[in-house]
């Protein structure tokens, strides 16, 4: 029972994988009785049967992509499917380069840290928040330093007060199990 489901895990990551590299239907693969089509310099061809798109397609010896199939009815294209796939790929690509992706960076901290360290500690968080990501200072406590909660608030506001010229808070303090967490954000 257990290996059959690291297979159906394996057939349906391999199932999702060909969905992505092949997400447009071209040619006989289109079922619809009616689309609009647009030519291949992308001028309105208006709606019409399926086969006549296609006999288009093959006289100008392109395919026929169905590039909308939500669409009521749905649009169809006539182009060089390899050609329309490499672009697609390409405008996918150049579209992830110019995403941000922030990451979160911890810090850790304990209720006894000398103000040096926390310094140290601040500093480090600097750096992590001009490259642009995100910083969560965890305070952990054990044993009988969950007695003084307080005293753990004023260390992380003492964190906050060490970046303020950087930094906003995102997220004040807050009591999770045996650690206080706050995170903090890149000023804009």
């Amino acid at each position: 029972m257990y290996l059959c489901m690291d297979c159906f895990a394996v057939r349906f990551f391999m199932a999702e994988e060909v969905t992505t590299i092949s997400e447009y239907l071209i040619n006989d693969q289109i079922r619809d009785k009616e689309i609009r089509l647009i030519g291949e310099q992308g001028e309105q061809l208006g709606i019409m049967q399926v086969r006549d798109a296609l006999n288009m397609a093959k006289e100008a010896g392109l395919d026929l992509i169905k590039i909308a199939p939500t669409a009521k009815p749905p649009v169809c294209k006539i182009a060089d499917y390899g050609k329309f796939r490499y672009e697609q790929m390409r405008r996918e690509k150049e579209a992830r380069k110019k995403q941000k992706i922030t990451e979160i960076k911890e810090i850790r901290l304990t209720p006894n840290i000398d103000e040096n360290d926390l310094k140290t500690k601040a500093n480090q968080a600097r750096k992590f928040l001009t490259h642009g990501d995100k910083v969560k200072a965890t305070l952990k406590f054990r044993g009988r330093e969950m007695a003084h909660m307080t005293a753990g608030k004023e260390i992380l506001d003492m964190f906050a007060a060490n970046l303020e010229d950087c930094s906003t808070i995102e997220k004040p303090a807050k009591v999770e199990g045996r650690s206080m967490i706050m995170v903090l954000t890149e000023k804009k």
